[in-house]
């Protein structure tokens, strides 16, 4: 999946979680700050990301580092969704 792609899917899923609409987002748009998510929006991002795109994610695993930005996220869902084993 490219990152435009997932970035879209983003958008979607933000704007469903936030209850607000969420477009136009950029790569250095930080998701804890500028978006004002916190541990339990960004839980509702993944389950909704996971219902659009597949993408499933072990919240142990999981690194702050990589919900830093958009950037950092989108990365993370490509490596993700790269190491999936398909079903």
């Amino acid at each position: 999946m490219d990152r435009e792609a997932i970035v879209r899917a983003l958008e979607a899923a933000l704007t469903d979680v936030l209850e607000r609409p969420v477009t136009g987002l950029r790569g250095e748009v930080r998701l804890f700050d500028d978006l004002h998510l916190d541990s339990t929006t960004m839980l509702e991002m993944l389950m909704a990301l996971e219902n659009s795109i597949g993408l499933t994610v072990d919240p142990e695993e999981l690194d702050a580092d990589d919900f830093e930005s958009v950037d950092t996220f989108t990365d993370f869902v490509q490596a993700a969704l790269r190491d999936q084993v398909p079903a």
